[in-house]
């Protein structure tokens, strides 16, 4: 007998996987949560019956959420990621030799620990010396921190349950505040495909905080529609531009490069006409 695990993306789509075996499953104080291993992704983390990160393409979310905002700040010392507990981001960020700190705010420990557990490629970097895990609400961190970091990440979950407040204009607020005069900040913002309204209100809101905001793409297969989009918001410096060629060059990734860099945020007209 066939075993398949399908994520219902939209009332009227979804993507299916065939499975080989559910590995982990429970009901944490946040949100339901299950590893599967697939035979086409490999192990795939699920939240909440959406797929967070898979083995087979967890790189190209993690290279771009992280390497265009590091890159484009010219010396990324403080680092926070608010999410994440996977530890994709924090593998990423550690890459760069100018991070003295790097401060992973996960809400939901069972989060970290499962993926400790089940996806040691992806959290192998959550017990290095320069990087605090904390297991604590990110909203509050944030508004507790005025002046604190070179660049903020927000590697939120889908906006429902948890993370509903992680797509707020008061936190994108929150964040500006949070971070030093030339600090910089990226969330991921879902679909052009399937969430353009959340697009153009997300990009609006930062927009009217932050004197420089961009979207950019990239393509991951497992998210919905395959094309997924990155806001970032920026105090002073253009993310459009790598601040360090030869720091960037230097990145062992399997996405990313500093060509890329600059083509990502050349937008398809679906995308450019959401924030026009």
């Amino acid at each position: 007998m066939e075993l398949w695990y399908t994520e219902k993306q939209t009332p009227n789509y979804g993507i299916t996987a065939k499975i080989t075996q559910t590995l982990h499953t429970e009901k944490t104080d946040f949100q339901d949560l299950a590893m599967i291993d697939t035979v086409e992704f490999g192990r795939m983390l699920v939240l909440d019956g959406c797929v967070m990160t898979t083995i087979r393409d967890e790189y190209v979310y993690h290279e771009m959420i992280s390497h265009v905002a590091l890159s484009a700040h010219p010396n990324p010392r403080r680092v926070l990621v608010v999410g994440g507990g996977d530890g994709g981001v924090i593998r990423e960020i550690i890459k760069h030799p100018t991070v003295e700190k790097a401060v992973l705010a996960e809400i939901d420990g069972r989060v970290i620990e499962v993926s400790k557990q089940y996806l040691p490629e992806i959290s192998s970097a959550l017990g290095d010396s320069r990087v605090d895990v904390r297991v604590i609400d990110g909203i509050a961190h944030v508004q507790e921190n005025p002046d604190t970091y070179d660049v903020i990440i927000v590697d939120s979950t889908d906006p429902i349950g948890p993370a509903v407040g992680l797509f707020a204009r008061e936190f994108y607020q929150s964040i500006f505040r949070a971070l030093k005069p030339d600090g910089m900040f990226v969330a991921q913002t879902e679909s052009p495909f399937f969430n353009g309204e959340l697009i153009r209100r997300v990009y609006g809101d930062i927009a009217s905080i932050f004197p420089t905001t961009r979207l950019y793409l990239a393509s991951i297969p497992t998210y919905p529609s395959g094309l997924w989009s990155f806001t970032i918001g920026s105090k002073q410096y253009d993310p459009t531009v790598i601040a360090d060629a030869a720091r960037a060059q230097s990145l062992s990734t399997r996405y990313y490069t500093p060509e890329l860099h600059q083509a990502c945020f050349s937008l398809p007209r679906l995308a450019a006409d959401l924030v026009k």
